[in-house]
């Protein structure tokens, strides 16, 4: 059975690790919902909305847009007229399909940030169709599934993937830490908790943050022995005391 302070401290762990879901690079992306309301050509309204809600055939699967990589299902061929139609239209509209996807992943994160999870798969999807290489739509994908379905299994999926294809951004191997220290909730296997903390310790190799650091503190304070959580309290204190959870500092003075 777990004490008080473990209690607290576990309740203090997942409000961490489930905000750390939201920290995106680019404080740019929102801007692009701008275009969505009001600068999109009318082709493009059309093609989005196509796609978006899909044929009415019987035989199409429905609601693929809203899973990642359209579910790995087999479209029906309305689907794929749809697709191959949008991809003409980006072809007009971009100077490439990388740049396409660059576009439709930043409306995707403005999406995610407003909780529009839904809307936000399906910009994901949307760039997926037009660079399936592209690091950031895993990540997108990883991210909505931790944070909007608590599938953390299927988000390290993703999350794999995108580091698989560059794993060199911070922000992901972060958000794989997130996923397993909420599964190492759900399943007290230590084992997770040490992955959450070696991502994170990978994370911070990439880019030290006072998040990061304070995330470690909060990871470490969870076992019996607190010496690394003391060790990495002095570092985040040392860059932003704000990053720190007041639980868990709580707990560290306490022992």
């Amino acid at each position: 059975m777990e004490s008080d302070d473990q209690v607290s401290l576990n309740i203090s762990l997942r409000w961490i690790f489930k905000a750390s879901y939201s920290h995106h690079a680019s404080c740019t992306n929102v801007a692009h919902l701008v275009f969505d309301s009001l600068a999109m050509t009318k082709s493009k309204l059309f093609f989005v909305l196509f796609i978006c809600f899909g044929c009415g055939h019987v035989d199409c699967p429905k609601g693929i847009n809203k899973l990642p990589m359209y579910g790995h299902v087999q479209k029906c061929q309305q689907q794929l007229d749809n697709d191959k139609e949008f991809l003409q239209e980006c072809d007009k509209q971009f100077k490439d399909r990388k740049e396409g996807a660059k576009f439709y992943i930043d409306r995707g994160w403005g999406y995610f940030y407003k909780n529009q999870f839904d809307t936000a798969m399906m910009r994901f999807n949307q760039a997926w169709l037009l660079d399936s290489l592209n690091a950031d739509i895993y990540w997108g994908y990883g991210n909505i599934l931790g944070l909007n379905n608590r599938d953390f299994n299927g988000s390290l999926v993703y999350l794999k993937k995108s580091l698989a294809i560059n794993p060199d951004n911070p922000r992901v191997w972060e958000s794989a830490s997130t996923s397993y220290g909420q599964l190492f909730f759900e399943t007290k296997d230590i084992d997770l908790l040490n992955k959450s903390i070696d991502h994170l310790k990978t994370s911070i190799k990439l880019e030290p943050n006072a998040r990061a650091y304070g995330q470690l503190t909060a990871a470490y304070s969870y076992f019996m022995q607190k010496d690394s959580a003391r060790k990495y309290l002095q570092i985040t204190d040392k860059l932003d005391p704000s990053a720190v959870n007041p639980e868990v500092r709580k707990i560290l003075s306490e022992d």
